[in-house]
């Protein structure tokens, strides 16, 4: 039976006590506040430090030191194969098969990379749709696309906004859209789950309706990948790629994540931009002329694997491998709501703007504040409560469950309770 919430620090200590997967807390580095670990809720911005990575990064280190060249083959963790290593827990995470995924760049150089295979304007049927109000990057990438093809941005891309007075788009909104502009369609590219609201979308039925029109169906999953399980194979997903320094922990500026369905990457004749690294192995080294991509995402590689860049993302992952996604998610769910509940608990005049409905949100409640947000965020961070805040009006707080507790939750709790209303 579950423990009810209160608003006490006994019903957090309860749920802690029924929590699978406590220990992973002590497994991850918290910045520290008056000497003690601070309330961390910005694992959407940027995840802890795993306390494994310190040794990770040195064994790099040394095979490098000992072996130079030869750790391509030679290291504990060969260079020539580093990126195999994440194939298999990301394809649980992701839902898909381990060759429909890989990890290389960065989310935006990889988003463009997808760009150059997966529009392809012709005629009429040039148009791209995404959400308003999409994450800047994604903005600012289908806005170059569009100009490098000499079209007009402003007409070529659809953006989808919410009803007047409302903050969240509705599914029925997104598909009567897809329709309307059906024999104009050539790409939808959405995220996954909003930056600023926490809206999860329903991205089976979404890409189901743009591929019915003839379009190809992207997704940006910065704010999934690791939040939420995903089953993009089985919902036919085109691609999708990820950042892995929020939910999955990669560290500042870490690694991208790719996936490319195998009906795409399978597809030798597929266009994309060539690299080495994406050369079939059994010809890659005889160094001559004449690409051939290797099977699935990997076919998309360009450069030699970033290994520093990776290795953080490895000590994180191992973790996730053990806890598994499914079980971080109802934590996640669980905390969420306990979250909600306490929010409701208080006075302070804001409004949760993420969805009600559990299925349709992560890790993250969006609070909008009408007026002095920016002060009200200020007053949090000054009294060990590390958040972000993002324009206009709504800081954003994120319960990661591989490292927060329900502990952590109340002790929110206690500092904005005593919080003053006026600023």
């Amino acid at each position: 039976m579950k423990t009810p919430f209160a608003p006490t620090r006994e019903c957090a200590a309860q749920l802690d006590a029924a929590d699978q997967l406590a220990a992973f807390k002590k497994e991850f580095l918290f910045p520290q506040h008056n000497g003690a670990d601070a309330i961390y809720f910005c694992g959407n911005s940027l995840g802890l430090q795993a306390r494994k990575v310190s040794a990770a990064i040195q064994q790099e280190l040394n095979d490098w030191q000992q072996l130079a060249v030869e750790g391509y083959f030679h290291a504990k963790n060969p260079w020539l194969f580093y990126h195999e290593q994440f194939s298999e827990t990301l394809a649980g995470m992701m839902g898909c098969h381990k060759d429909e995924v890989t990890v290389m760049n960065t989310l935006t150089v990889n988003l463009h990379l997808m760009l150059q295979s997966f529009y392809r304007p012709s005629g009429k049927r040039n148009k791209i749709m995404m959400e308003a109000g999409a994450f800047p990057s994604d903005q600012y990438a289908l806005e170059t696309v569009a100009r490098l093809h000499h079209l007009d941005p402003d007409t070529t891309i659809i953006e989808i906004h919410p009803r007047s007075g409302e903050k969240l788009l509705r599914t029925e909104d997104i598909l009567a859209t897809i329709e309307t502009h059906g024999d104009e369609l050539a790409l939808l590219l959405m995220g996954g789950i909003n930056y600023y609201t926490g809206q999860l979308y329903d991205i089976a039925t979404i890409t189901a309706a743009a591929q019915r029109q003839g379009a190809f169906a992207g997704w940006d999953l910065a704010h999934v990948a690791g939040n939420i399980p995903m089953q993009l194979h089985n919902w036919n997903v085109d691609f999708a790629v990820w950042c892995s320094y929020k939910y999955l922990n990669g560290g500042p500026g870490a690694v991208g994540g790719l996936f490319v369905h195998e009906k795409h990457g399978n597809d030798p004749g597929f266009p994309r931009a060539a690299g080495w690294w994406g050369n079939d192995e059994r010809t890659r080294f005889k160094m001559e002329k004449g690409f051939v991509p290797k099977k699935g995402a990997s076919g998309w590689q360009i450069s030699t694997a970033q290994v520093f860049n990776m290795v953080s993302l490895k000590a994180s992952l191992e973790h996730f491998k053990v806890a598994g996604i499914e079980k971080l998610r109802a934590k996640s769910l669980e905390l969420t709501a306990y979250l909600e509940y306490l929010l409701g608990q208080s006075s302070m005049p804001f409004e949760i703007i993420t969805p009600k409905e559990q299925e349709w949100r992560g890790a993250q409640l969006s609070l909008y504040f009408p007026e002095n947000g920016k002060a009200i965020h200020t007053q949090m961070m000054q009294q060990g409560i590390i958040c972000d805040y993002r324009e206009p009006g709504v800081i954003r707080l994120a319960p990661a469950p591989l490292y927060c507790s329900f502990n952590d939750v109340y002790r929110f709790y206690e500092v904005l309770k005593n919080m003053p209303h006026a600023l």
